[in-house]
């Protein structure tokens, strides 16, 4: 069972076996702010709930980004502002329907069929407050930053700062590589400088356990180096085969990121 832990005052992080994902919780004097909601309707629910044990406050959502694991879970909380990236919006409407098709395949294979029966029947819910570049909430004495550092694992990766505390969804993960498959490699890094500007003491990734800066900035070494391969294979510099060899990440990573500069 997962629980709450509290990274500074009204500030906390729940972190799911399934997938290894980690949402978070904001609390203010007025109202509260959920970072993100989970796979599927049921999971939602059950977030919802747990959310409702630490407060009753009115809640507001923000989405780090389109990957069904961070955002399928929505219609749980509804009504309520839905915050995301203008660019997760087209996300959503673009792959929503081919997310829950791979996804329901991969429960069905895993033998989780209530899994697939929840994620068949959830409502995807389109974001409706849309950030181009930075906004701020204020959920009574207590403001809350929704920023677009760059692309990176996403096009429209939201990070989420207050109190000294970043929630960075996927542009950081923790006992995982980073994932490639929507990812704009090249632009990563120089994302993560910005993320490592904000001078958060805890950097919170959308899997895994919160991190130090000092493990962003291990991270971001890692993804400059495959994207300065990715550069030079996509300019004809190395093979594919060369690239991978000098890749500080598995063959599938590195071959995914490549993909992702040649297209």
């Amino acid at each position: 069972m997962s629980e709450w832990s509290e990274l500074a005052d009204g500030v906390f992080v729940r972190r799911y076996t399934e997938l290894d994902l980690t949402v978070g919780l904001v609390v203010g004097a007025e109202q509260a702010l959920v970072v993100d909601t989970r796979g599927d309707r049921a999971q939602g629910a059950e977030l919802a709930a747990a959310v409702r044990e630490v407060t009753e406050l009115p809640w507001q959502i923000v989405l780090t980004h389109g990957h069904f694991d961070h955002c399928f879970g929505t219609e749980a909380f509804l009504p309520a502002p839905v915050w995301a990236h203008e660019r997760c919006a087209r996300f959503l409407d673009r792959t929503a329907e081919v997310q829950r098709t791979t996804w329901a395949e991969h429960y069905r294979a895993e033998g989780s069929p209530d899994t697939v029966e929840a994620l068949v029947g959830t409502s995807v819910v389109r974001p409706d407050h849309l950030v181009s570049e930075h906004t701020t909430l204020d959920l009574g004495g207590r403001r809350v930053r929704l920023l677009h550092l760059g692309s990176g694992h996403t096009d429209h990766d939201l990070v989420v700062e207050t109190d000294a505390v970043v929630f960075a969804g996927d542009l950081v993960e923790q006992g995982a590589p980073p994932d490639f498959e929507d990812a704009h490699p090249e632009s990563w890094p120089s994302t993560m400088d910005s993320l490592l500007d904000l001078g958060a003491e805890v950097v919170v990734p959308g899997h895994g356990n919160p991190v130090t800066a000092d493990f962003v900035r291990e991270q971001q070494a890692n993804i400059a180096e495959l994207a300065e391969l990715c550069r030079n294979h996509r300019l004809g510099l190395i093979t594919a085969s060369e690239a991978e060899a000098e890749s500080p990440y598995p063959g599938p990573t590195t071959r995914t990121a490549l993909d992702r500069t040649t297209r």
